[in-house]
């Protein structure tokens, strides 16, 4: 019988490393703000879709994080968290990350970083540009 597959250590990355159209990131943030945006009714129907938009960062920058549904609860301002997975979804041109259904969100130990609030990912936009290959 083989043996099982060793598990790989996961590789933190700071805020200002995140990049359009990436995923897999793992990462120790702190929310600064949480504002919910919408509470829609389920497609099934069984229990409406909550989201909330958190301002979320380290001591490198801060990202708009899109929490969806049970991640709303995890999101109070000052808690620190680890986003395992997570990825960066594409919204009106700018950056936000976002854990789905692959990923997890973890509360841990409160971080001794302050947040850089005026590094703020999702306030630059970004073009799709086509690449021609000659």
């Amino acid at each position: 019988m083989a043996a099982p597959p060793t598990k790989r250590k996961p590789v933190f990355i700071k805020v200002d490393q995140l990049k359009p159209g990436t995923s897999g990131h793992t990462l120790t943030v702190k929310v600064v703000t949480s504002e919910p945006v919408k509470t829609a009714a389920n497609r099934g129907g069984t229990r409406p879709s909550r989201v909330a938009e958190c301002l979320i960062g380290d001591e490198t920058g801060t990202v708009i994080f899109t929490a969806r549904n049970e991640q709303v609860d995890l999101m109070n301002p000052g808690s620190t968290l680890i986003l395992r997975n997570a990825k960066i979804d594409m919204f009106k041109a700018s950056m936000r990350l976002a854990v789905d259904k692959w990923g997890r969100i973890e509360v841990t130990e409160p971080a001794n970083f302050e947040v850089k609030e005026d590094n703020n990912l999702s306030l630059v936009e970004y073009e799709l540009v086509s690449v021609v290959q000659e």
